[in-house]
C-alpha cells in the first residue's frame, strides 16, 4: 500500500503546481499614525491547530435492479441487480474537539464511504482516523485520533449568535492547506435548500470552497460556532453564500453518538408547514414566523403534552425559531428523551408546554416530511413490499399529493425501492419533479411530486 494515504501531500504538490499565476504578496501594516492595527492574528495561533484536513480512500457501490426482461433472455437465475463499484479519493475538513479523547467532527458527506481516513494535522502530522459514528441526514460524523500534544477547539452557544456578528471560516480548501476567510453571520435559521434532511443553518459570507466542508467556523474569541458544509455556487466558486451546521447542533448530535455509537433521533409527533402570512392573517396574528401545526400524531410526546392542531409553534427552549423545518431540525437532533419546552399560540393566546421527545427508529419510521417536503403530513413505516402510507393528515402537502393512507411506495421514477432508507437514497439523487409508482390495492399508479 502506497505510503499508507500519502493523498494529503499528493494532493498538496498538485496544487502548488497548478498555481501557475506569480502570486504577490503585500506586507500589511502593523501600525498607522503610532497606533496599533486590530488583528485576528494571535487568535488563529490558537485556534488553527484545532482545524485538520482530512483525506479520504474508499469505494462508491452502486447498485440498479435489472428490467424483468432480462430474466428471459438469461432464465430464472440471472442476477436481479447490476453492482458497479468506482473507487474515490478526496479531501475535506475537520475539527479537534476534545484534545484528550482525540474526538474529530466534519461531514458525513466528506468520510461516506471511506475505507481510509488520514488526519493532517496543523504540524505536519498525519495520523489514521477511525470512524465513531455519523448521521447523513443532518451531515455530521465524529471520528477519533490517537495523538499526543493535540489543541481543542472552544465551542460557543450558537443560539447566541445574531445576524451581523463577525465569524472567521478555516478549513482546507482545494487541497491548498489550511486557509482562513472572515465575513459576518449574514442569516440564522436557513432551511428549505434541499441540501440535507436536517437544515437550520448559519449562512456566512466568509468565503467557504470545496475542501473546506467539515472545517470550523468561529467566532471572534476562536469558539466554534459552526462546522462549514455547504455552498451556494452556481459558477463552481465562492459567491459569498455558505452555510454551517450550528455548534449547538453538533454538540447534540455528538453526545449521542459517543453515548449511543448512533444518533438517536428525537421525535415530538406533529405534522406541518412554516407559518405564511395568509396563515397569520387568517388567524389574526401578528407574527409571521414559526411553524403551523397540521395534524398531532396519536400516543405521541406531543399529545402527551396537549399540543393540539391549529397551534403555531414559535419557540423552542426558549429561542424563537422560524420555521416548521427549523422547528423539525431542532427536535430530531436533540435525541430521544430528551424534555422540551415549547412555546405557542393558541386563539392568540401564549402558552408554554413541556414534552418528553419520543424516539424514531431509522429503520421503520420516518418524518415524512424530511424524506420529500411533498411527503408532509405522511406517515411512513416499512412495509413487506415497500414504504407503507400508514396515516395522513387533511389538507397536507402529502394528501395534496393524491397520496392515500394504505398505499405502498414501491418505487422512485423508474427505480424500485425496499425500504425508507432506499426511497430516502432515490429522492436525495432526484432533481425536481419525481414520479412515486404505488401500490394501490390491486392497482399499481403514479404520483408525480414537485
Amino acid at each position: 500500500m502506497k505510503t499508507k494515504l500519502s493523498l494529503l501531500s499528493a494532493a498538496l504538490l498538485t496544487a502548488s503546481l497548478t498555481l501557475t499565476p506569480a502570486l504577490s504578496q503585500a506586507a500589511i501594516p502593523m501600525a498607522v499614525n503610532g497606533e496599533s492595527i486590530p488583528s485576528l492574528a494571535p487568535m488563529l495561533e490558537r485556534t488553527t491547530p484545532a482545524v485538520v484536513a482530512v483525506a479520504v480512500e474508499g469505494t462508491h457501490v452502486s447498485k440498479q435492479k435489472l428490467p424483468d426482461a432480462f430474466r428471459y433472455f438469461f432464465g430464472p437465475n440471472a442476477p436481479q441487480e447490476q453492482v458497479q463499484e468506482r473507487p474515490f479519493r478526496g479531501l475535506g475538513s475537520g475539527v479537534i474537539i476534545d484534545a484528550k479523547k482525540g474526538y474529530i467532527v466534519t461531514n458525513n458527506h466528506v468520510i461516506d464511504g471511506a475505507d481510509e481516513i488520514l488526519i493532517g494535522l496543523h504540524d505536519g502530522r498525519e495520523v489514521e482516523a477511525k470512524l465513531i459514528g455519523a448521521d447523513a441526514e443532518s451531515d455530521i460524523a465524529l471520528l477519533q485520533i490517537k495523538a499526543k500534544n493535540l489543541v481543542a477547539v472552544k465551542r460557543a452557544d450558537s443560539d447566541e449568535l445574531k445576524v451581523g456578528d463577525f465569524a472567521v471560516a478555516i478549513g482546507n480548501p482545494f487541497g491548498l492547506g489550511q486557509t482562513v476567510t472572515s465575513g459576518i453571520v449574514s442569516a440564522m435559521g436557513r432551511s428549505g435548500l434541499g441540501i440535507e434532511m436536517l437544515e437550520n443553518f448559519i449562512q456566512t459570507d466568509a468565503a467557504i470552497n470545496s475542501g473546506n466542508s467539515g472545517g470550523a467556523l468561529v467566532n471572534l474569541n476562536g469558539d466554534l460556532i459552526g462546522i462549514n458544509t455547504a455552498i451556494v455556487a452556481p459558477g463552481g466558486g465562492n459567491v459569498g453564500i455558505g452555510f454551517a451546521i450550528p455548534a449547538n447542533m453538533v454538540n447534540n448530535l455528538v453526545d449521542q453518538i459517543i453515548e449511543h455509537g448512533e444518533v438517536r433521533r428525537g421525535v415530538l409527533g406533529v405534522s406541518g408547514r412554516d407559518l405564511t402570512s395568509e396563515l397569520a392573517q387568517a388567524f389574526g396574528l401578528d407574527t409571521q414566523h414559526g411553524g403551523f401545526v397540521d395534524q398531532v400524531m396519536e400516543d405521541s410526546a406531543a399529545e402527551d403534552a396537549g399540543i393540539k392542531a391549529g397551534d403555531i409553534i414559535v419557540s423552542v427552549n426558549g429561542r424563537k425559531i422560524k420555521s416548521f423545518q427549523e422547528l423539525r431540525a431542532k427536535v430530531a437532533t436533540m435525541g430521544a428523551g430528551a424534555k422540551v419546552k415549547f412555546g405557542l399560540i393558541r386563539d392568540g393566546d401564549s402558552k408554554t408546554v413541556s414534552a418528553t421527545l419520543g424516539e424514531a427508529s431509522q429503520t421503520t419510521e420516518a418524518s415524512a416530511g424530511a424524506v420529500h417536503p411533498m411527503l408532509a403530513g405522511a406517515a411512513l413505516e416499512n412495509g413487506d413490499d415497500g414504504v407503507e402510507i400508514t396515516d395522513i393528515a387533511q389538507n397536507s402537502p402529502a394528501a395534496a399529493s393524491g397520496l392515500r393512507k394504505g398505499d405502498i411506495i414501491v418505487g422512485v421514477n423508474r427505480s424500485s425501492i425496499d425500504d425508507l432508507n432506499s426511497l430516502k437514497a432515490k429522492l436525495k439523487e432526484q432533481q425536481g419533479t419525481v414520479a412515486l409508482k404505488i401500490q394501490r390495492g390491486h392497482s399499481s399508479l403514479f404520483l408525480v411530486l414537485r
